[in-house]
């Protein structure tokens, strides 16, 4: 069965963006960008670069990972602010919006109904994994239903922002297995954590 996997830049305190939610990657953001970072990415989840950036890269590799990208209105919008309507052409794009009543472009498919149902339906579908982009409203809503966290850890706290899971999310503690680590000379890290059959209960 295929997994749902969080695939995202997260601060050493856990924010994967400011208080204002916008793009930390962006032209005013505060995250690094160093060279062994994306090249980090290009070489091992090519199919997560932006297409502009696949562009900018020359990267042309399909990936191994994932082929399908689930996200929220809210994340979607830093795209489309941008003038990009599909950041991901590359992959089916699936963004979840109750009050988006038409799709800015014709291969992103807008759901407006239950998460956890739209994703159980799609675990049992063929094909390779699915990416969970974000933001924290939507990784709330899918919190049980996540298989695996990779976290590409950056090198810096913020003091505050947007977490990795909106406060809305089920408390509902869960022991994850630490199965790949990658730290990088920059001091970035990529951690790679799967959900055991049964997550242990934390006292």
């Amino acid at each position: 069965m295929r997994k749902l996997v969080y695939y995202i830049a997260t601060t050493l305190d856990g924010f994967i963006a400011g208080p204002d939610g916008a793009d930390p990657t962006g032209p005013d953001g505060f995250w690094p960008l160093p060279a062994d970072y994306i090249q980090h990415i290009a070489a091992h989840y090519p199919e997560t670069l932006p297409a502009p950036a696949r562009t900018a890269l020359s990267v042309t590799a399909e990936g191994t990972h994932f082929d399908t990208v689930l996200e929220g209105r809210r994340s979607y919008e830093i795209g489309l602010k941008a003038g990009i309507t599909d950041a991901y052409p590359h992959l089916r794009h699936l963004v979840f919006s109750r009050t988006l009543t038409k799709s800015p472009d014709p291969a992103v498919e807008l759901i407006a109904t239950d998460p956890a149902q739209a994703v159980r339906d799609l675990k049992r579908q063929d094909g390779k994994d699915i990416w969970l982009l974000g933001g924290a409203e939507l990784a709330g809503a899918l919190y049980q239903q996540i298989d695996q966290l990779i976290l590409k850890v950056g090198a810096l706290t913020v003091g505050t922002g947007i977490p990795l899971f909106s406060r809305t999310a089920t408390f509902d503690p869960r022991a994850w297995k630490l199965t790949d680590h990658t730290v990088l000379d920059s001091g970035a890290a990529f951690l790679t954590y799967n959900r055991p059959a049964e997550s242990a209960t934390v006292a």
